[in-house]
């Protein structure tokens, strides 16, 4: 068996792990953690896992989202780079946008620099390369778990396992990246701030992300592209958070941005 098809054929364990997350993911009854331990040990088992939970949805793949994309988020996940989840083209919305509680679990909210590929997307590409094939918005990315009490101890290899815990992701106004910064740089000067019922309840700073969020979409690329599964165009990459989650409650939130980047506004109810 080659290495390819071995990384991809799943043991009864992480099949069955699958076949869970997906029932989890459509009936919102949540998994328990310590029902899992040991199931997945390592990357390769956990993208394998996340594959087959993402064909099982029957959906096409409309992006992915980046996590771990911070020193401090690395730490708490024990992890020394960051990881993927593949997402399905339902869950990118355009805000603003209504979500409803029954429709999610135990969600977060992050503010995100998201990304549109213009065209087929390349590990040859430079970050002034991304910066031309490529549309930029803001986004508030709503993580979200198929685990019982999962933030910040479930298991990076569960993480992974779990579409990196993706939920949904709302964007704002798509701009070409090269019409709203005119280098590579100044996407690495981008600050947001993020309110709950019209309280502010923190700033957050794009440079969180791996320095600047070009470099996190060069590292999915990348990793992709090593996984046989190159990112296409028109699909979407939420980046990576510009700051430390907060707890999706029921109301009003609203992500503002500078740079010309604009608004995100999102309201739960119950």
């Amino acid at each position: 068996m080659d290495e390819q098809q071995a990384t991809m054929t799943l043991s009864t364990k992480e099949n069955e792990l699958a076949k869970k997350l997906f029932n989890a993911y459509q009936t919102h009854q949540a998994l328990k953690m310590s029902d899992w331990d040991g199931t997945v040990t390592d990357e390769d088992a956990a993208y394998r896992v996340q594959r087959r939970l993402t064909e099982l949805k029957g959906e096409d793949v409309g992006g992915y989202k980046v996590s771990l994309t911070s020193k401090q988020t690395q730490d708490m996940f024990d992890s020394d780079s960051p990881l993927y989840g593949a997402q399905v083209k339902s869950h990118f919305v355009q805000s603003p946008v209504t979500l409803h509680q029954g429709e999610l679990m135990e969600p977060l909210a992050e503010v995100e620099m998201l990304f549109t590929a213009k065209e087929d997307l390349s590990s040859k590409d430079s970050l002034e390369d991304l910066m031309h094939k490529t549309k930029v918005a803001a986004a508030v990315e709503v993580p979200d778990s198929r685990f019982s009490d999962w933030f910040p101890s479930l298991s990076k290899y569960m993480v992974m396992s779990d579409a990196a815990v993706g939920g949904f992701v709302v964007y704002g106004q798509e701009v070409n990246t090269d019409q709203l910064f005119d280098n590579v740089d100044d996407l690495a000067h981008v600050k947001c701030e993020l309110f709950h019922d019209g309280k502010k309840l923190k700033d957050g700073a794009s440079s969180e992300v791996l320095g600047n969020p070009l470099n996190s979409l060069h590292w999915l690329v990348e990793k992709l592209e090593s996984q046989g599964m190159p990112l296409t165009a028109g699909q979407r990459v939420s980046s990576g958070t510009f700051l430390l989650p907060e707890n999706l409650t029921s109301g009003d939130w609203k992500a503002t941005f500078d740079k010309g980047l604009g608004a995100v506004f999102l309201r739960v109810t119950k």
